[in-house]
């Protein structure tokens, strides 16, 4: 059987870098390598992305939308990493554990691959707002924990130097409340308004954690944590990269890190029957980044959804 042409436009910066790990020892797909110094050269790359069959983009917005705009034929799939095409009604959005999504992704020529921080608001909220128990305006507040490896090549040059006081501590970014990610988190989840989001990024390499409060009287039914927990539980039943913890077996205290190296993503819900937080811990590169994208692959090849992805 002829192996799939794979071609990773920007397989320099973190993403590119990371996808290429996971898929340089694989024996059931033909990686297409752009010379180093064509890498910049649009023909090149042209060249590559019209031969590839599946090609993923790991470049900024606009470049993203120039490298679409080189592929000529009606063969070639693409999984775009940025944040570009996450709300085009014309792409998959790249999330298969969300209902419908698994479906559309696997005929798909354009993929949309999720942000991390909106990857671990999502996995709690879309299925509440599915199930009804959450309405859809809903004034949902919401804060995310990152290591520095989600900033790329100058944050990581930039925590891994001589660093300044503040780099040893966690960092508040996003400060006006307008952080990229809200669109997909806003439309992806089918809310009426944008959640009040707030990222944080501390002096660790990788991992994420999204915290994600409810009041429980304001949502439908007026649930116990324990409840959500069991709907959380319900919906994700059987994936294979999303799991949810037992209630009542949470840690005394969750670290940000730790499913770092990861591909697969745990939810913990905690509180009580007033209140609840809804924590999804998650590698920013794995599920939040690369994994998610060699998941996404997986699916639109034909492969083993799982395969090449690290879950323990």
């Amino acid at each position: 059987m002829k192996k799939p042409k794979v071609y990773i436009d920007g397989k320099e910066g973190t993403t590119g870098l990371q996808i290429f790990d996971r898929l340089a020892a694989r024996q059931d797909i033909e990686l297409l390598l752009i010379d180093e110094d064509k890498r910049k050269d649009p023909q090149e790359r042209k060249k590559l992305l019209n031969a590839a069959d599946l090609a993923f983009l790991c470049l900024p917005d606009q470049a993203a939308r120039e490298a679409v705009a080189l592929i000529d034929n009606h063969t070639t799939r693409v999984i775009d990493a940025s944040t570009a095409h996450r709300t085009a009604p014309d792409w998959a959005y790249g999330f298969p554990e969300l209902r419908g999504r698994r479906g559309r992704i696997l005929g798909a020529r354009r993929v949309a691959n999720p942000g991390c921080h909106a990857t671990g608001f999502l996995s709690g909220v879309v299925p509440l707002v599915e199930l009804g128990i959450l309405p859809e305006d809903y004034p949902v507040t919401c804060y995310s924990l990152t290591g520095y490896s989600g900033g790329g090549k100058k944050m990581i040059a930039q925590y891994e130097g001589e660093k300044t006081p503040d780099l040893f501590s966690p960092r508040t970014y996003g400060l006006n409340l307008a952080h990229k990610h809200l669109p997909e988190m806003t439309a992806q989840a089918g809310l009426s308004q944008p959640p009040v989001f707030c990222p944080v990024v501390d002096d660790y390499y990788k991992g994420m954690e999204t915290v994600t409060m409810f009041h429980n009287r304001l949502l439908r039914g007026q649930p116990t944590a324990e409840d959500l927990r069991e709907m959380l539980a319900g919906y994700y039943e059987d994936q294979a990269l999303v799991h949810v913890a037992p209630f009542g077996e949470n840690p005394a205290q969750l670290a940000a890190n730790t499913m770092a190296g990861r591909d697969d993503l745990t939810l913990f819900v905690c509180g009580n029957e007033s209140r609840t937080a809804v924590i999804a811990l998650f590698d920013n590169l794995g599920k939040g980044a690369s994994g998610a994208a060699v998941q996404n692959m997986n699916l639109m090849l034909g492969f083993a959804e799982t395969a090449g992805l690290q879950t323990e």
